[in-house]
């Protein structure tokens, strides 16, 4: 993905801030647009098409996880980045719970949220895809970017592809919650390694859910992906060609 092609929304009431955030972005190459609410932020996610959505947490007509959870349930899958004046856990916990990929604490430096912004755009579009990944009756298709097991496709948000495809080319290595956060997320979020537990526990609603688990906890050291059983499919973590 080249900058010049990457459209970047930017959604805050507060005008002054949503155009200094524009401006940032676009003089780092950014294509950007701007919103400045929730029924403003639905019309522009149809027209601009975004990569990506800079979204304020405060909004006039409606909180901006609400927005995100219509944006999710209408089918955008573009990756958005909370700004948010809050800095309590569980309102961070809220916005990643409806589907956001990162949140920046007001106030901060327009360096921080360029530096997030392209972390998540590195976890939404890898730069290197290739043929399908595959453990037991798990495979990800990389070049179609698509998850399925038994067949069946499974939806998840760029950051959850990401932690699901680390957790498959790493089959049966246990990874610790250090490992998994500098791998998955590049910023060490102020060192708060929760977010791994709480994106594991999304990814095993969506993968095992009805199915023999694969995502396993191992006590006071991480997870692993393997069969129940610990034996796992030939081509684990290998492509298929």
């Amino acid at each position: 993905m080249t900058h010049s092609t990457t459209r970047i929304l930017v959604v805050d009431d507060e005008t002054h801030l949503a155009d200094l955030v524009a401006t940032a972005l676009r003089y780092e190459g950014f294509e950007t647009a701007v919103a400045g609410d929730g029924r403003e932020t639905a019309a522009r996610v149809a027209d601009f098409d975004p990569h990506l959505i800079v979204l304020d947490v405060m909004l006039p007509d409606a909180s901006g996880i609400e927005v995100c959870r219509r944006l999710r349930g209408g089918g955008c899958r573009a990756p958005v980045v909370f700004l948010t004046a809050r800095d309590a856990t569980e309102d961070k916990v809220a916005g990643l719970t409806v589907g956001g990929d990162d949140y920046v604490t007001k106030p901060f430096s327009l360096e921080e949220l360029v530096a997030r912004v392209r972390a998540v755009l590195r976890r939404a579009r890898p730069e290197h895809a290739g043929p399908a990944l595959a453990f037991a009756d798990l495979e990800i298709d990389e070049d179609a970017h698509e998850v399925r097991r038994a067949g069946v496709r499974i939806d998840l948000t760029p950051t959850e592809y990401k932690l699901l495809r680390y957790l498959l080319v790493n089959a049966r290595r246990v990874l610790t919650k250090r490992q998994i956060l500098d791998h998955v997320w590049e910023y060490d979020f102020n060192g708060n390694d929760g977010v791994v537990q709480t994106y594991i526990s999304y990814l095993r609603r969506k993968v095992d859910t009805g199915r023999p688990p694969l995502i396993h906890t191992v006590p006071r050291v991480g997870y692993v992906l393997r069969a129940a059983d610990g034996c796992g499919g030939a081509d684990h973590g290998r492509a298929r060609r």
